[in-house]
C-alpha cells in the first residue's frame, strides 16, 4: 500500500481531519514557510494527533541539536531534511538522537540529480522540483532513481492516480493539493487520501 503524508498542517482543525482520515503521517513545517509552525505550536498538536501516525518535522539546514531536541522530546517521531544537509549532518543526528528516522528531500532538475538521492544514507528519500513549490517536476527522471521513494509536487486528488499508476512510488506527500485559500481543506484532504487508496487497487 503506497504510504500517504499529509504534510503541513498547522490547526487543530487539520489535525481533527487527519485522525478521522489516519494517514501513514503527517508533517509539521519548522522551516520559514507560511506553514511554519514553532516547536511549541507543533507539541500542542502532537498532543491532539493520534499517536498511531507518526509526524515529521520538515527542516531547511537546521541546527542539527534543535532536530535532535524535537526528537527527542517526541514533538516529532521522524526528521525530513529539506535543505543542502550532507552525510555529515545526518551522522551527526544519529548520534544525538538515536534510532531516530531521517529523511532527506533531493529535488530532481536534471538527470545528475539522480545519484546523490540514490547514494543518501538516510532512511527514506523524497523528490520533489523544489522546497515546497508545489509544482511537478519531469518524471521522466526517476528512472535514474534505484530505491523506494516518496514523490511529491504537484500532487492532488486530481493527480495522484495518475501517479500512483505510472511510478508506484513507495509514498506521496502532499501539502498545497490539499490546501483552499492556503488553508488545509478538510475535503480536499479526504479527497487525496481517498484516491490514494482507491489507486492502490487498481
Amino acid at each position: 500500500m503506497t504510504k500517504i503524508k499529509l504534510c503541513g498542517l498547522s490547526r487543530p482543525e487539520d489535525i481533527a481531519a487527519a485522525n478521522a482520515l489516519k494517514p501513514d503521517f503527517v508533517g509539521f513545517v519548522f522551516a520559514a514557510s507560511r506553514r511554519q509552525v514553532t516547536p511549541e505550536a507543533a507539541l500542542r498538536l502532537r498532543w491532539l494527533l493520534d499517536p498511531a501516525i507518526p509526524a515529521v518535522g520538515v527542516f531547511v539546514d537546521e541546527a542539527p541539536d534543535r532536530v535532535a531536541d524535537l526528537l527527542n522530546r517526541g514533538v516529532i517521531q521522524i526528521a525530513q531534511l529539506h535543505g543542502r544537509e550532507g552525510e555529515e549532518d545526518l551522522a551527526r543526528l544519529r548520534a544525538l538522537a538515536p534510532g531516530r528516522p531521517l529523511w532527506q528531500a533531493f529535488r530532481l532538475r536534471q538527470p545528475e540529480d539522480a545519484a546523490p538521492a540514490n547514494a543518501s544514507s538516510a532512511d527514506s528519500i523524497l523528490l520533489d522540483s523544489g522546497r515546497g513549490s508545489g509544482e511537478a517536476f519531469d518524471w521522466a527522471l526517476l528512472s535514474a532513481i534505484r530505491r523506494p521513494y516518496f514523490l511529491a509536487g504537484g500532487l492532488g486528488p486530481e493527480t495522484v492516480a495518475d501517479a500512483l499508476c505510472t511510478l508506484h512510488p513507495y509514498g506521496v506527500d502532499v501539502s498545497s493539493g490539499i490546501e483552499t485559500d492556503h488553508k488545509k481543506d478538510k475535503e480536499k484532504m479526504a479527497a487525496f487520501v481517498a484516491a490514494v487508496r482507491k489507486g492502490d487497487t487498481l
